[in-house]
């Protein structure tokens, strides 16, 4: 088992009441990443529900977690013949930290017309595109890829590239496999795409954060764009898209966060 599957563990402790240990393996600083708290709370809901595929999730951050326990409390809103709907929250200290509504079907099941107005973007093979900077400090650098076109990494080495954006691919340091809910953690595994134009600076707190999966990834890395297009007083949105190693688009994400510039 990989380290990722290893650190979203769930246990069942009750109807509707589930425990896992946060990790500090998957920390920005001292706080759990957004993505791995959505992986965590998305195995839940599977366990939960009858549709075990994670379909549309969003989740509010309301108060930073730490490492070491949580409870994940479910309440089922709607049960259909192909969508269930679904209530999860995330508890530490009996204090609520976040709130994800959902819903869950069967992607294998999936069938219906396809038009797709994007594409993946022109970039290098993942060999050929250049790493990230490890830091000791954002936990989640040290388990995961993050590849970027070569040039890229310069924004996190002091000399801001501009754009506002990040394209590259993703994948685990290690032989975890890739899954739709390792998808859900990396909706949200890449630096804020606003770090292309500040550098690494400040401190980047997610408000909330929603994905739509749309198919089970094949093995290997994932291609993906990050973009934010507006920062307005302080506050900015981030859209990814994520495609699997043979081409296919498996996840939207959208996530709106504050970005606060050291004082």
């Amino acid at each position: 088992m990989g380290l990722f599957n290893q650190a979203t563990q769930i246990e069942r402790v009750a109807d509707n009441h589930w425990r896992a240990s946060l990790s500090e393996h998957w920390c920005v600083g001292p706080v759990p990443n957004g993505g791995y708290l959505l992986a965590i709370m998305g195995r839940v809901l599977s366990e939960a529900l009858t549709h075990i595929d994670p379909s549309t999730l969003n989740a509010f951050y309301l108060a930073p977690t730490q490492v070491g326990s949580c409870d994940i409390k479910v309440e089922l809103l709607r049960q259909g013949g192909s969508t269930s709907f679904a209530m999860a929250r995330l508890y530490q200290n009996d204090e609520l930290k976040v709130q994800l509504t959902a819903a869950y079907t069967d992607l294998d099941r999936a069938r219906g017309e396809t038009q797709l107005l994007m594409q993946p973007p022109q970039v290098p093979a993942f060999e050929d595109c250049a790493e990230l900077p490890v830091n000791d400090f954002i936990a989640i650098t040290k388990h995961t890829h993050q590849r970027v076109i070569p040039g890229q990494e310069k924004s996190m080495l002091g000399e801001p590239q501009g754009g506002g954006q990040w394209q590259g691919w993703l994948d685990f340091r290690d032989d975890n496999p890739v899954d739709v809910f390792s998808l859900l953690y990396f909706s949200d595994a890449f630096p804020p795409p606003a770090f292309t134009l500040y550098g690494p600076t400040g401190w980047v707190p997610t408000l909330d954060l929603s994905v739509q999966v749309r198919g089970k990834p094949a093995p290997g890395p994932l291609m993906c764009r990050f973009t934010s297009k507006a920062l307005i007083d302080g506050t900015l949105e981030e859209d990814g898209v994520l495609w699997d190693s043979s081409g296919k688009l498996v996840l939207l994400s959208r996530q709106t966060a504050k970005f606060r510039l050291p004082k």
